[in-house]
């Protein structure tokens, strides 16, 4: 069966994407066309160049953390550097551009300056992944034409209209790295000052911590997290994928550290759960049950009448 995808942001949970990706193949469903934003780009802009599930997953197991955030002089105001990620993607995507890739591929930004979400669909792929990851504040803001370009995640965390432009005539999956509504308030709160809040070098973890920037840090991705959250839901309720996985990831934060196998797994077994549900979603009588039960409010927004 051909489908499309549409890979959410989330961080370091997105490793559950490669997961995902994994099953699917093996399940015999053909990935025609991928959109993603933030770290659903960056997985989705490596798969679509010819990268197996394994390989990629064997990359993120060999990264070593304290080099993939290097800065590089040409680096943005943020906290952290392009360096290292540009090395490893250059070892896995050779300067590929759009038009080389074997998948149709595509991954959102948004620009500061007009305040509006951008396709990148042409060009160097490395450069359009810096900038569907560049987290505000975090990751350096990428300069295009007359652009200044952030996380995609700002305004589209879940693209599937991006996915349905790419195969019109395809379903979408949307694959989303955060947790229903009903759940939210199950998951645990970090502490906002002893948890590191960014995946830095090790020898510079607890001074950094102590400062009030790391402190201020922490607390702007927590508040990105929730806005997030909300914004997802309201788009999902909106743009409407022909089905929605949700990894088993929700316990991890955006920037923390964790067991890539773990992650991983979570996507697998997502997709091994939801087998014939997904199979019976994209069947000709999953497509009508789902025009005939088409509701005009979203849990989101039943949730927040409740309260």
């Amino acid at each position: 069966m051909d489908i499309a995808l549409a890979l959410g942001g989330g961080g370091v949970k997105g490793i559950a994407h490669i997961g995902v990706l994994q099953a699917l193949e093996q399940a015999g469903f053909r990935i025609r066309a991928i959109a993603g934003t933030s770290i659903g780009g960056l997985v989705g802009g490596v798969y679509a160049a010819g990268n197996s599930p394994l390989k990629i997953l064997q990359t993120v197991q060999q990264l070593d953390m304290n080099l993939v955030y290097k800065r590089r002089a040409e680096d943005g105001p943020a906290l952290l550097g392009h360096a290292g990620m540009v090395e490893v993607l250059n070892t896995l995507l050779h300067n590929r551009r759009f038009e080389d890739l074997e998948i149709p591929f595509a991954c959102t930004a948004v620009d500061i300056h007009s305040h509006r979400e951008v396709y990148l669909t042409k060009g160097d792929v490395i450069q359009a992944i810096l900038a569907t990851t560049a987290f505000p504040g975090v990751l350096p803001p990428q300069e295009h034409k007359e652009m200044l370009l952030v996380d995609g995640g700002v305004l589209d965390p879940v693209p599937v209209l991006l996915a349905r432009k790419l195969a019109p005539n395809l379903p979408v999956l949307a694959v989303v790295l955060q947790p229903p509504p009903e759940d939210w308030d199950k998951i645990p709160e970090g502490d906002l000052i002893t948890t590191t809040p960014l995946p830095i070098p090790s020898p510079l973890i607890q001074g950094f911590i102590r400062m009030r920037i790391g402190q201020a840090a922490r607390i702007f991705i927590e508040a990105m997290d929730i806005n997030s959250r909300m914004l997802t839901e309201l788009r999902l309720h909106v743009d409407k994928p022909d089905f929605v996985l949700r990894p088993n990831v929700f316990r991890f934060g955006i920037f923390e550290p964790a067991d890539p196998l773990v992650l991983f797994n979570a996507g697998k077994e997502i997709v091994e759960q939801k087998l014939g549900q997904i199979r019976d979603s994209f069947s000709w009588k999953g497509k009508l049950l789902r025009f005939l039960k088409a509701d005009s409010s979203s849990t989101v927004l039943k949730i927040l009448k409740s309260e």
